[in-house]
């Protein structure tokens, strides 16, 4: 190789790229090591809650059997869409058993998180006009309703969705689409509060108003369950469930984007399971490793549907083989260790933790939050998230994400002991103490981006 990794990666390879050269061989569980040197990170940020098992799962290494399978299919990259195999119709049978269910019975698969979020709107678009039509209304149905704070992706139809970050979308065209207010409840004595909240009545009434506006032209809403990107922003069961009854008064799809939420990070198959929600449609990716859309419900009430018409719904590859025959051991080994129960205790435990942290830095820290190992932390202001995450990296050796405007998240394996999230726990108190020893930081030398801080990769790669 001519030069460092550094050398070649940086100058050339558009990337956010950490100071880190990761050892993909010697990184285990929730330990990152660096290859250059061996030092080892406590990795809380998991390739943006991408990696559903930790580096290197004992379950996915001296297995004959699986390594066989892998290798086969990285010798070749099949069209999947166009022709079978055998280790295609296996994951989708162990995907449709271990996540599907039997009202939600058709799956799309496609590589990238926002493509599993244009194609969901694809459907609802397909629906809502063939849904009109057969009412005799020719209007067709293109608009998206969705929230503020949300990130659903950088690609197309999403840009128009994505209002996290002004960078991520500035002077990229994109379509008009109705936004409501996006009516965040952190404190988590709030969650089961009974009766509608005033924000939550006025973003209702934004609804309303938009479904007025554009009279059988709104296919679907869009949301997540919790906004990640956003700065883990949750909605209220209460709120959502209003939302889907709206939607079924004015014919439009209810979508949910688990892009990040899903696969078991809230101690479920998914958020909207924890919610107590039925989406008609959910775009899923990330620890899934293939990407795509699960859907049934109302797309089942119409004479057909994009997921059966041919060529409405499609791709070259249609994800990737070797992603698939990865995913399907991963989720075979999420139900022999049953992991989702064990998200939910080792998510209690770290909730606990984040509780004591914020009750030692009131000054510092508030709103301690989760669900199952989705948690996060709000922090004073953005400077001190950034300082927090740059001192704990290089300081305590241990990898923080930041998101929104001043937000602390943990992303860790469903698979994390509890014994690491203390160590993650403590770094993260030892650094408050001594921000806190010294009053008001200083800004770090590097500019942080929106989401994140220096040095650790930022925005979620979709």
């Amino acid at each position: 190789m001519s030069g460092t990794t550094f050398d070649v990666l940086r100058d050339r390879v558009t990337g956010d790229f950490s100071p880190i050269v990761m050892d993909i061989r010697a990184s285990n569980g929730c330990w990152l090591v660096d290859r250059r040197d061996g030092s080892r990170y406590l990795d809380m940020a998991m390739f943006f809650a991408s990696a559903p098992l930790g580096h290197n799962h004992p379950g996915l290494l001296d297995d004959p059997e699986l390594d066989e399978a892998l290798l086969a299919a990285g010798r070749t990259k099949p069209a999947n869409p166009d022709f079978a195999t055998a280790e295609q119709a296996h994951f989708a049978d162990t995907f449709l058993r271990v996540f599907g269910a039997d009202d939600m019975p058709y799956v799309f698969f496609i590589d990238g998180g926002a493509l599993a979020v244009e194609n969901a709107l694809k459907v609802a678009f397909d629906w809502k006009t063939r849904h009109n039509a057969a009412r005799g209304v020719a209007t067709r149905g293109s608009r998206v309703l969705h929230l503020e704070h949300a990130f659903h992706g950088r690609t197309g139809y999403t840009m128009s969705l994505t209002n996290t970050d002004p960078a991520k979308i500035r002077d990229f065209p994109v379509f008009d689409w109705p936004r409501i207010p996006s009516p965040v409840v952190n404190d988590m004595s709030s969650w089961n509060e009974a009766g509608l909240l005033a924000e939550e009545r006025t973003a209702l009434d934004a609804a309303r108003a938009a479904f007025r506006r554009y009279p059988d032209e709104i296919a679907c809403f869009v949301f997540e369950p919790v906004q990640g990107e956003g700065g883990d922003r949750h909605l209220r069961p209460l709120f959502l469930s209003a939302m889907a009854a709206l939607c079924r008064e004015h014919d439009a799809l209810f979508v949910a984007d688990e892009v990040q939420t899903g696969f078991g990070a809230t101690g479920d198959r998914w958020a909207c399971e924890t919610l107590g929600l039925r989406p008609d449609l959910i775009a899923f990716g990330k620890k899934s490793q293939v990407c795509g859309v699960l859907g049934g419900r109302r797309v089942l009430e119409t004479d057909g549907n994009a997921f059966r018409a041919r060529s409405r719904l499609s791709s070259t590859w249609g994800g990737n083989l070797v992603d698939m025959v990865r995913s399907t051991r991963i989720m075979e080994i999420i139900e022999e260790q049953g992991l989702f129960a064990r998200v939910r205790e080792t998510g209690a435990h770290l909730l606990d933790g984040l509780r004591d942290i914020a009750a030692g830095h009131p000054d510092l820290a508030s709103d301690p939050r989760g669900r199952g190992l989705m948690c996060a932390l709000t922090l004073r202001d953005g400077a001190t998230r950034d300082e927090v995450v740059r001192r704990a990296l290089d300081e305590h050796g241990v990898i923080f994400l930041g998101s929104g405007e001043r937000e602390l998240r943990w992303r860790p394996p469903l698979t994390v002991s509890e014994a690491d999230l203390s160590l993650a726990l403590d770094a993260l108190s030892a650094v408050l103490k001594e921000i806190a020893a010294e009053g008001t930081p200083e800004a770090p030398d590097e500019t942080p981006v929106a989401v994140g801080a220096a040095p650790v990769p930022q925005g979620a790669a979709r």
